[in-house]
Parts: C-alpha cells; sequence; structure tokens
C-alpha cells in the first residue's frame, strides 16, 4: 500500500491512497472461505458449497468492506505518523465512474489542516477585571430584607406605605400575564407608590412601564419579559391585586442571628453586617470571574488571527451528522460555529504551551470540594471525611460527570493563568454597577 499527500495549500491537503490487490487478497480469500464454511445452499453440503458460487453471491460485498477496513486503519496510521493536526476528518473525493472490478485502487481523502497561529496573553487590551464589593446600602437592604424575611406576615385589604402587593401584570398585546410579588416602594416614582396607597384586594392599578423601576432589567422579573425587549419598553400595564401585606419587622436579636448561622457565630448587628458582606463578596467573586473569563475568550477570539480551511469545513459539515446538510444549511452552521471552532485551537494551544494538564488529584480535589459545599447548603457543615469521599467516589465512576467535572477543573485553570498573565485594569464596582457592566452599559 503506497499513501502520498500533495498539500494543496497551508489549510488544505490532498492524500491518495493507493490498495493494489496483495494489500487485501488474502483477506478477502479468508473471509469467503469462513462464509463457505458456515453457508447453507440448496443442493449441497454444508461447507462443501463450490468457492465460484461463494465467490458470486458474497465477493463485491466483502471486497468492498476488507478494503474499506484497510483504508481506515492506513489512514489513521498515516495521520499519526506524520503528525498531521487536522479539523475534522478526512473526506473521501467522489469519483463518479469508480472501477471495482479492477485489481488495484486508488482513493483521494480531502484534508482540512489546523493553522499555525501564536496566542499573546500579554498583548495590550481594555479588559476590566471587576472587583464587586457589597456597599453600605446593600448591606442595610440586606439587614432590612431579612427583618422582613423573618419577621410576621399580616393579611390586609387597603395597601399603606411600606405594604407588599401580590398580583398579576397584565398586557393583552404584548402577551404579558405574570403574577408576583413585590414591594410598592420599589417602583422608581413616588407618584407610581402613591397610586398604590388605599387601594384594596380586587382594585386594578394602570402603569406606564416607562421608568417603572430604577433598573429596567427588573422587568424581566416582573412582568416576565426577555433582556432584548426590556430596553426602552414603553406600554400600559395593568396590576390587579390579589394581597395586600404588611411585614412586622423581625427583632435584631441572638435568637435571629443563631438561626441565620448558627449558636454565636454572630453578636451583634455590625458582626452580622460583616458576615453578609464575606458571603456575598465571595459570590460576587464568581461571577466576576466569569464575566473576566468570558471577556478574554472573546478578546482572544478577536484578536488570535488566523485563517481556517473554510470550505473544506462546510463541506465536512454537510456530511458528518445523521442527515446530511444542503450546502446552504451548511454555510448557516459554519457561520454559527466558527467562533467556536477558533476558540477551541486558541484554548488547545494555550493548554499545550502552558502545560494545563488535568490530573486525578486535581479532580478528586475539587470534586471534595464541590461536595463539601453542597453538603453546607442542606446543613450538614461537618461531615465526615469518610461520608464525603463515598461521594465523591460515587461521582467519579460516572464517565459523564467526570467530563463535565473535568471542564471545570479546566475552566479554573484558564482562569488563573488568565488572571496571571493577561494585563487587564482592575475596577471596583458595587453589585448594581457590576450588573450595568453585564450588559455593556458601563464605561469602563
Amino acid at each position: 500500500m503506497n499513501i502520498t499527500r500533495n498539500n494543496v495549500d497551508a489549510l488544505n491537503a490532498v492524500v491518495t491512497v493507493e490498495v493494489s490487490k496483495s494489500d487485501y487478497a488474502e483477506k478477502v480469500e479468508k473471509v469467503l472461505a469462513d462464509y463457505r464454511k458456515n453457508a447453507t445452499i440448496p443442493g449441497f453440503r454444508k461447507g462443501a458449497v463450490p468457492m465460484s458460487l461463494i465467490q458470486k453471491q458474497y465477493g463485491k460485498a466483502v471486497l468492498l468492506d476488507e478494503v474499506n477496513k484497510l483504508l481506515q486503519e492506513n489512514l489513521n496510521n498515516y495521520l499519526v505518523e506524520e503528525k498531521l493536526d487536522i479539523l475534522g476528518n478526512p473526506l473521501p473525493k467522489v469519483t463518479e465512474d469508480f472501477n471495482w472490478d479492477v485489481e488495484d485502487y486508488k482513493f483521494e481523502f480531502e484534508l482540512g489542516l489546523a493553522p499555525e497561529f501564536k496566542v499573546d496573553l500579554t498583548a495590550k487590551n481594555s479588559l476590566v477585571q471587576y472587583k464587586i464589593v457589597a456597599d453600605d446600602k446593600m448591606l442595610n437592604d440586606q439587614v432590612a430584607r431579612i427583618q422582613k424575611q423573618y419577621g410576621k406576615l399580616i393579611a390586609k385589604d387597603v395597601v399603606e406605605a411600606g405594604d407588599d402587593v401580590s398580583g398579576i401584570f397584565a398586557n393583552e398585546e404584548k402577551g404579558i400575564n405574570n403574577r408576583t410579588t413585590l414591594a410598592i416602594d420599589a417602583f422608581a416614582d413616588k407618584k407610581t407608590q402613591k397610586a398604590f396607597i388605599g387601594k384594596k384586594v380586587g382594585d386594578v392599578v394602570t402603569l406606564k412601564t416607562k421608568g417603572l423601576f430604577d433598573d429596567d432589567h427588573k422587568l424581566m422579573d416582573y412582568l416576565a419579559v426577555g433582556h432584548d425587549d426590556v430596553h426602552g419598553l414603553d406600554i400600559e400595564v395593568t396590576f390587579t391585586i390579589d394581597e395586600v401585606i404588611a411585614h412586622e419587622p423581625a427583632t435584631l436579636d441572638q435568637e435571629l442571628f443563631d438561626k441565620l448561622f448558627g449558636p454565636k457565630v454572630v453578636t451583634s448587628v455590625d458582626e452580622l453586617k460583616a458576615k453578609i458582606k464575606e458571603d456575598a463578596e465571595k459570590q460576587f467573586a464568581q461571577q466576576a470571574d466569569q464575566k473576566f473569563l468570558n471577556d478574554v475568550t472573546e478578546f482572544l477570539i478577536a484578536n488570535t488571527k488566523f485563517d481556517l480551511p473554510a470550505e473544506f469545513l462546510k463541506k465536512w459539515i454537510q456530511t458528518t451528522g445523521e442527515n446530511p446538510l444542503t450546502a446552504e444549511e451548511a454555510e448557516a452552521e459554519y457561520a454559527k460555529s466558527e467562533n467556536g471552532l477558533r476558540y477551541q485551537l486558541i484554548e488547545g494551544k494555550i493548554i499545550t504551551e502552558n502545560g494545563l494538564q488535568i490530573t486525578f488529584d486535581d479532580l478528586k480535589a475539587y470534586t471534595t470540594e464541590l461536595i463539601k459545599k453542597q453538603m453546607a447548603q442542606f446543613g450538614q457543615m461537618n461531615p465526615t471525611d469518610e461520608d464525603v469521599q463515598g461521594i465523591v467516589a460515587r461521582v467519579m465512576s460516572n464517565q459523564d460527570e467526570v467530563r463535565r467535572l473535568s471542564e471545570q477543573v479546566m475552566n479554573e485553570k484558564m482562569l488563573n493563568l488568565f488572571k496571571d498573565k493577561v494585563k487587564a485594569k482592575t475596577k471596583e464596582v458595587n453589585y448594581d454597577e457590576f450588573i450595568k457592566a453585564m450588559y455593556g452599559e458601563l464605561k469602563h
């Protein structure tokens, strides 16, 4: 068997595989001999069917099967030996007049080659690494929320200042019909808040959505509309009051502190605020890290320049699924997946160049911490090591879970690498400012 390669350009190549009779004849003969031993054909004893009859009935199918096996095995070995970094899979070139009645064959395969490129993590950029702080307003609001949550609920008939109302926001034309509960002081405009004062269960209040809340994104929760619809939304909605609820705030005493955090963990309002701040900023750090990871990813895709074998990949996309795609469908699919493919290549190079590997110990340690956090959420603050490791062992015996956790571990390694090497500007913001930055509404 002879395999040769013709590099069409830096991103495309054609591999030619020449198969001679000596490559497949022995294998075909052996398979046909096995067929003959087991063949049951009327008029002949088992094992005594003439080989010519076996050849006529099964010869072509066996030939095609054995030649195909040879092709796949030798082509794969060739790609490994030549260290060819290919995209997708080799695509056989279709030959309309291919003749299986000859003894020697020639097959051609198109290859899409991975591009050569460099990744510069230290490149100049306008990236921002956010540090989110829990400011005094947030802490005071959270303390008030705790007092409200653990206080007494009092059902009322008439709305007064400071009450909550439950009801349905509706707008038939926009398909809005969402039941929600909110404090009347959640409305940005004092005039709107006053519109609820004195209203009773069953009353309907008509409101304008423009400027209804201090942040238009709150319309997503209260009206159940999508992010793309909230900006500049200026319609009338009705709010039908179902319930009026007053809150008698809980007393900030040791009984409440113990209920929230366990005995004597927090013993004063100042300690309560410090604990809220600590817990909140841990969560904020995770959100800030995810945004930084996303921003670096987008930056690298936009600024790491290389060409792809686009036409080859479109042809490959056409044939790779269960159902073949049209050229137009493959074009659209390629457009959707191109950035993902680019980042896969970029990520692969970063992993290789920086020696980012996931060891069994890495995976076990990450899974252990994850299990401990989950157990703590359900009140198991001090589980035994035996209990934790038992759960870890069960999780790591599931290949799908191992794959998912491995991705998370690699994301963590990538994040730490980016924090170390990407020279981003650090910006301290409160949570509201961070949310605006998430949606591109906060200037750096």
